[in-house]
């Protein structure tokens, strides 16, 4: 890594000191007054062997042990509240590193989780900032600490005798050298390492779910799953085993050198003395010895630490790494905050066109290439990723396909794709309609106006932009072209926490909480009390089921509401919006999963809570496009009709043949083997 970079690395996590820096002096000055009584005791016991003990002064004697016994007491009581401040410093920097992280991460807009695997993430909160917390709570200290008793008692020796203190530090620069290339392969390993365990806590999170259990069981992929996780874990192993290795030669010959050296400080001094050099006492040799032995451990320590805070840097840089993506959706300086009370709740779209970022590099190298005299939008590129995609998944269900059914089966759902589109231009043109230019993954100049109180409903083939148009609303995206208005403001210049308090989202997949029923219903209004969640129940048509579990509303619904059934959860999550209140209410098929009996209820309740708002419902059911005040067909990512129910049928248009197929035919009754073969 570039000493720049390392530079900028230890400046920001300085700054995460910095509001504790009273604290942090206090625990400098503590270590110092450590490091400095620590040289006490060994010139003491010179004291003792030079002059007390020869010149049998008892007095003397008796002075030097008590300070002997003074010393460390006082030195430990020190230490002591010097870990302390440490650890409680090193502790709120951790809180604040966390904070800061899991801040910034609900910031980025949805763009960065739908390209980013949970796994990783979880893995940037917990492994990574794991791994750092030992360096942060002590690693500090010691340092200083070290450093400290490393400086003080090298003057110390210096003064007693420079001579055998060259001899004893003389070979800390070649060791330096050495720490300084142990700790860069440390830190590279590190690297390798925290991305290893960030793919494991991905492959656990995916397949260790709820969602990803019952997919590999009932697509029997249980020993694929087990021979991927397996693979990752051998290859976290070796890392470990070799981040663990890394410098331990290194640090066995410092230790030898470090035991070896007082050896020689003993030769050097006693062929002194024997040539009758006068200069060095017993004493002075014993002193020397001891500090010697006090220089040495946090040499030791100094060196290993350097080592573990190249690894550490590392993990700081990946938390920096998120912490640098800059929120590409946030509040405009100025922001107005829209007031849910008085909000009317209009809804214009001008002019809009947005586009989804395009897939990753090299992705394009695996996709057919889209022929140009397909007239009329017959192929797109959205055609062609969903046969490869289809194709990819099944060769991860059925990895024995081999490359040449693959190429077939993304052939056949492009022809497939192909004929759709071909029998969709051919119902424009026999309507009088110019069939618009695809658009993939987006929308393109789309516009409408929706007054406070009406119901629109959006309707389209899969994929044609009805999910991103409501998502363009409460700036989950932003649109790339044009505008979004709510009361004539546009969605850019409001405040996010305000529109997220004015809209009310239900979604076509229910995200649960592992938590109650209650609970997860407070999370619409935190200050709800339990009679409004009772209301808010029943106008769901879900209290009466509630009240039969054995715990009521403090059930706990299971990892993602799995104990609940499918219309159970989605009726919860209609009561969580209604006890919320918004002012602009988007259903993403939110009846999708309901019986008929459930589904009555809830439209009854709908109707209610749709009065005096503005309602915007993406839905394939009939009844829900027959209320609506208005219709707007998508395709391709464009609006090609809009109207009444009975208006649109009589066009015969693109909502006139997806009515007939998705709703006259699913209503009238299975023909009989006979007349099926009459018929024919």
């Amino acid at each position: 890594m570039p000493r720049e970079r390392r530079g900028e690395t230890a400046r920001r996590i300085v700054g995460f000191f910095r509001p504790y820096r009273l604290e942090v002096t206090v625990v400098m000055v503590m270590i110092l007054a450590t490091s400095l009584l620590g040289l006490i005791n060994p010139w003491l016991l010179g004291e003792l062997i030079d002059h007390a003990i020869p010149e049998q002064d008892f007095q003397l004697l008796t002075v030097l042990v008590g300070f002997m016994i003074v010393v460390p007491i006082v030195s430990g009581v020190i230490g002591v509240g010097q870990s302390y401040l440490s650890n409680d410093v090193g502790q709120k920097v951790m809180r604040d590193l966390r904070n800061a992280l899991y801040t910034h991460l609900q910031a980025l807009p949805l763009r960065f989780f739908t390209e980013t695997r949970t796994g990783e993430i979880q893995s940037r909160l917990a492994n990574d900032v794991g791994g750092i917390q030992t360096v942060v709570t002590e690693t500090a200290a010691s340092t200083v600490s070290s450093l400290t008793t490393v400086i003080s008692t090298i003057a110390f020796m210096l003064i007693l005798n420079w001579q055998l203190a060259l001899l004893s530090i003389g070979v800390l620069p070649f060791f330096m050298y050495l720490t300084y290339r142990v700790g860069k392969v440390r830190r590279r390993v590190a690297t390798q390492t925290q991305k290893s365990l960030a793919e494991m806590s991905a492959i656990t999170e995916e397949s260790l779910s709820v969602s990803g259990i019952l997919l590999s069981k009932t697509f029997g992929q249980q020993r694929t799953m087990v021979n991927r996780f397996s693979l990752e874990n051998e290859r976290l192993a070796r890392l470990q085993v070799r981040q663990a290795m890394i410098g331990r030669w290194f640090f066995m010959i410092i230790g030898t050198v470090f035991s070896i050296t007082p050896a020689l400080v003993y030769f050097f001094a006693g062929v002194l003395i024997m040539r009758g050099d006068d200069s060095i006492t017993v004493g002075e040799i014993v002193v020397f010895t001891t500090l010697q032995s006090r220089l040495f451990f946090p040499l030791g320590s100094l060196l290993s630490l350097q080592v573990e805070i190249q690894g550490a840097l590392a993990l700081f840089d990946r938390i920096f790494e998120y912490l640098d993506i800059e929120p590409s959706i946030r509040d405009r300086p100025g922001a107005i905050a829209l007031d849910p009370a008085t909000a009317n709740g209009a809804v214009r779209f001008d002019r809009v066109s947005f586009r989804y970022p395009a897939a990753p590099q090299g992705a394009a190298s695996t996709e057919p290439a889209a022929s140009t005299d397909r007239a009329a939008g017959s192929s797109t590129v959205l055609d062609d990723a969903r046969a490869v995609i289809a194709a990819e998944a099944l060769r991860d269900t059925q990895p024995e396909i081999g490359a040449d059914e693959l190429a077939d089966l993304a052939r056949a759902a492009e022809r497939s794709d192909d004929d759709r589109r071909d029998h969709d231009t051919t119902a424009f043109l026999a309507a009088g309609i110019e069939p618009a230019l695809p658009v993939p993954f987006g929308l393109e100049d789309v516009s409408f106006e929706v007054e406070p109180g009406q119901l629109v409903a959006l309707v389209g083939p899969s994929g044609a932009g009805k999910t991103t148009t409501t998502y363009l609303i409460p700036r989950l995206y932003d649109a790339d072209a044009g505008s979004v208005l709510i009361d004539g403001r546009d969605v850019r210049d409001l405040t996010l926490e305000s529109l997220g308090t004015t809209i009310g989202f239900v979604t076509q997949e229910t995200y649960l909480f592992h938590s109650t029923i209650g609970e997860n219903l407070r999370y619409g209004r935190p200050d709800a009390t339990d009679e409004q969640i009772e209301t808010a129940a029943g106008a769901a048509a879900l209290h009466d089921r509630i009240m039969e579990l054995p715990e009521g509303y403090d059930t706990v619904v299971g990892e993602r509401g799995y104990r609940l059934s499918g219309g159970e959860k989605q009726r919860l999550a209609i009561a969580r919006v209604l006890l919320k209140d918004p002012r602009i209410l988007i259903l993403d098929e939110a009846t999708s999963a309901l019986d008929t009996v459930s589904e009555r209820l809830i439209q009854a309740a709908l109707e209610r809570l749709m009065e005096g708002r503005t309602t915007i419902a993406i839905a394939h059911r009939l009844s829900t496009i027959l209320a609506a005040d208005v219709i707007l067909v998508f395709d391709r990512g464009h609006i090609v009709e809009r109207g009444r129910h009975a208006d649109l049928v009589a066009r015969q248009g693109l909502y006139s043949r997806l009515y007939h197929e998705q709703f006259v035919a699913t209503a009238l009754p299975p023909a009989s083997g006979a007349s099926a073969a009459a018929a024919s």
